[in-house]
């Protein structure tokens, strides 16, 4: 009789489990790996997002000028809500961060719920006495579903921070700004600008 040589079945059904089990414990790992690299680049962007908006909102609130709605009145142009703020900046980035403009920080957002972050800024800036004529304003949105922002001015006679300010009757600026919101990962986020010509206001 002649001798046979090859596998039987038992030997192919254990082979081919067993490159099932090889073939499935490497796509989970190329999964997990795929995975943590997506994430990681997603808090990469995320982060780089965030620094650049702290940094475009940081340059206007430190440039924060003590500007005077007219010739003959002491008021300031500032006014400070929670989820509100306008006033005028010594920076425009929109005339290559020369000249003044009007800058307005907006949040849509309903209490403890998401919202928009809005930031424009309108040149030129002309007093109540000009005349007015036709100006440039641009708009940007810093962030879309922004958790529990919120803002607060800075009172130095006082040394606390405030839920408002109104230039018109404080006839002065903020000694800084604190801005908090709530960031993607349930943590709290804080940024304090100082206001750097508010020993200038009157």
């Amino acid at each position: 009789m002649k001798s046979q040589c090859g596998f039987t079945l038992v030997e192919l059904t254990i082979a081919m489990t067993l490159l099932a089990l090889m073939t499935t414990i490497l796509y989970g790992a190329f999964y997990l790996s795929h995975r943590a690299i997506e994430k990681s680049q997603a808090r990469t962007e995320e982060s780089q997002r965030m620094r650049s908006v702290e940094e475009i909102l940081a340059g206007y609130v430190r440039s924060a000028y003590p500007y005077r709605s007219s010739f003959r009145e002491p008021s300031l142009l500032f006014s400070g809500e929670e989820d509100h703020l306008a006033f005028v900046s010594a920076l425009s980035l929109g005339m290559g961060g020369r000249g003044m403009s009007q800058i307005t920080i907006s949040w849509d957002g309903n209490g403890n719920g998401p919202g928009r972050l809005t930031l424009e800024e309108k040149i030129p800036l002309r007093l109540e006495d000009q005349e007015a004529g036709e100006g440039y304003r641009s708009s940007v949105i810093l962030g879309e579903g922004v958790w529990n922002f919120r803002i607060e001015y800075l009172d130095g006679d006082q040394e606390q921070w405030l839920n408002q300010w109104d230039g018109k009757e404080k006839k002065s600026l903020p000694r800084a700004i604190r801005l908090s919101h709530r960031g993607r990962d349930g943590k709290e986020i804080q940024w304090v600008f100082p206001v750097m010509m508010s020993v200038l206001a009157p």
